[in-house]
């Protein structure tokens, strides 16, 4: 335990200090005023004491309010400690009233220096009125008298002093005990926080590895519906000659098609992170791709409405992702038209790829447009379903660092219009 004061009160409000002299300077003055026998003949001298007590006592209340210090609080302590002696002095030494304001003086001086400082300035502020009570007694007390009124008060300062460290010394303690509560609490209120934060990168590691799952179920049903219905026909020998070549390349490239996706879910089980897996880019034809999607997307081939520029255009990037984006799209353009063609139409250019699927289905209720893509949304006669496709969507087109726009489409319907930074092999 340390003996000086508390920092918080070490910075002691000044302005209090500042009331309480002005009030003690007020209190002397009037006291002069309608006692004059206070004065012991030495009212001219004890009129320019009061007079410049509260020029001193003004100028610190003016620097105080204006939010400044103009002396350390020890110093203004020191010179009210000689003011208060003085006063003591000229009114009377031993016999004085003014020797009221030394207890606070002390305490001023306590509580500004600590226990330690405080019981010096008792001790030091009691020697000064054990002086002025000798010099400025007046001869109708004997000098027993003034010595033993000295050394009574030097007592009494120095027991208020001791008052006031006992004091401090609780205070400290105090404080001490609400640091240390406020700084257990600080770190319980860390320790929550971060167990909030822990429980939410878990609950969101487990949402993304739900959301993988549903990607793969999603993703999934299609080529395997094709696989199944494609192996059906071929070992039912419902197909020969070109239906059964063309049935053979289609079960190949599906096979190509579920081995990249399971490529994609491994990314997922070791990286814990996007349900979209790894990229991985090579160069593709965009008129195989073209067909290779419609073929996907089982549309018929009364219903196709395919367009590539330039016919021959290849573009490097990762085919399994295209191809996710573009079958998704295409079957619900196809879902949705009826028996109207399915239009896909692949532009290239100045490195960027421009897909718009166009269909002549409902199209979407105005406001849609930005809500549909949301994972789980599902409108229409989709209500009821997982409502993934379009989030899927979204999010591989995020990943690729395209845009994906769903606009009306003039006569009826609606153009899923993509637009991908693809570069040349």
């Amino acid at each position: 335990m340390t003996n000086d004061a508390p920092a918080g009160l070490q910075r002691i409000e000044e302005r209090p200090a500042v009331v309480i002299r002005l009030l003690v300077v007020g209190a002397v003055g009037l006291a002069l005023v309608f006692e004059p026998r206070l004065a012991q003949g030495r009212a001219a001298l004890l009129a320019g004491l009061v007079v410049a007590a509260l020029v001193y006592a003004l100028v610190l209340g003016v620097a105080s309010w204006r939010g400044g210090r103009l002396l350390p609080p020890r110093v203004a302590t020191a010179i009210d400690a000689v003011l208060a002696l003085v006063a003591c002095g000229l009114t009377g030494g031993a016999t004085s009233v003014m020797v009221a304001i030394l207890p606070l003086v002390v305490i001023a001086g306590a509580l500004r220096g600590g226990a330690v400082i405080g019981r010096l300035t008792a001790l030091a502020v009691g020697a000064g009125f054990t002086v002025a009570a000798v010099a400025g007694s007046g001869p109708e007390v004997g000098s027993a008298q003034r010595w033993l009124t000295g050394a009574w008060w030097t007592g009494y300062l120095v027991a208020a002093a001791v008052l006031v460290g006992i004091l401090l010394r609780m205070l400290e303690r105090q404080f001490g005990a609400a640091a240390e509560e406020s700084a257990r609490a600080m770190a319980e209120h860390e320790a929550f926080l971060e167990e909030r934060d822990l429980r939410s990168r878990l609950l969101a590691a487990q949402d993304a590895r739900m959301d993988g799952v549903r990607v793969v179920l999603h993703e999934f049903r299609t080529p395997v519906a094709s696989l199944t219905a494609l192996a059906t026909d071929l070992a039912a020998g419902r197909l020969t000659g070109p239906a059964a070549a063309t049935a053979t390349r289609l079960l190949a490239e599906h096979a190509v098609h579920l081995r990249d996706m399971l490529d994609g879910l491994a990314d997922v089980a070791v990286q814990e992170g996007s349900p979209l897996g790894r990229v991985r880019e090579r160069p593709v034809r965009l008129e195989e791709l073209a067909d290779a999607v419609l073929d996907a997307a089982a549309v018929e081939p009364t219903r196709r409405a395919p367009s590539v520029t330039p016919p021959d255009a290849v573009v490097r990037c990762d085919p399994q992702r295209l191809r996710r984006v573009l079958t998704n799209l295409v079957e619900n353009a196809a879902r949705h038209s009826g028996n109207a063609p399915v239009e896909l139409d692949l532009r290239y250019t100045d490195g960027r790829l421009v897909v718009e699927v166009r269909d002549r289905g409902p199209g979407l209720p105005p406001g849609q447009a930005g809500i549909v893509t949301a994972k789980g949304v599902a409108l229409g006669d989709r209500q009821g379903t997982a409502g993934l496709g379009l989030w899927i969507v979204e999010s591989l087109v995020a990943s690729m660092d395209g845009e994906l726009r769903l606009l009306p489409r003039e006569g009826g319907g609606l153009v899923a219009h993509l637009n991908l930074p693809l570069p040349t092999p």
